[in-house]
């Protein structure tokens, strides 16, 4: 079986739910509590994520929200208070790998570019409109006014999953679960 390495940081009532109940599905209501008041603003491009994550590798059914993860020790999250930092081995099929730059333009609400060409056009037409934040477009009401370029943002953002259009060599992952047997290693707040 085909494996990758991932490192995730997670708040330490995950690892005691792994150890009793040998997996870890994220729910909505950890995300709303740790998102706090910004929670509007990630719900949204978070049901696009899953919708779209899920055509990739299949979601459980009680597996609301995906789990982040680095690929990298270099680019992990480090451990802070009251979180640990669990080091997987993940069967491969099992991970949606993504560009974080582009993930970047996505929870920006930004149009994602195939190149700088590409935005550098996209940018001349949203000049033209006068429109000087394009995450209005999916945000505020300027989507109602444009929405051939509300559409164009959303469709750009498909690029995301496509491994041939990289912008940063810099890859994150995503899980549906977490399973106690993947765990190769804890990483504790000192």
């Amino acid at each position: 079986m085909d494996t990758i390495k991932l490192w995730t940081r997670q708040h330490e009532n995950v690892l005691k739910e792994l150890n009793t109940a040998g997996e870890y599905k994220p729910k909505k209501e950890h995300l709303v509590e740790k998102f706090d008041t910004i929670w509007n603003y990630y719900s949204n491009i978070y049901s696009w994520y899953v919708k779209r994550a899920e055509k990739i590798v299949e979601r459980p059914a009680d597996a609301e929200y995906p789990i982040w993860l680095s690929c990298t020790s270099e680019m992990m999250l480090q451990p802070t208070e009251n979180n640990i930092i669990l080091e997987l081995e993940v069967p491969r099929d099992k991970v949606v790998l993504t560009d974080s730059e582009k993930w970047g333009y996505v929870v920006n609400y930004w149009y994602l570019p195939t190149d700088k060409k590409d935005e550098e056009k996209f940018n001349e037409e949203l000049k033209k409109m006068g429109i000087g934040d394009e995450s209005e477009l999916y945000m505020g009401h300027k989507g109602n006014f444009y929405p051939h370029l509300r559409s164009k943002i959303m469709k750009s953002w498909e690029r995301l999953f496509e491994e041939n259009h990289v912008i940063t060599p810099i890859t994150q992952a995503t899980l549906w679960e977490i399973k106690k047997e993947w765990i190769v290693h804890i990483i504790e707040y000192k």
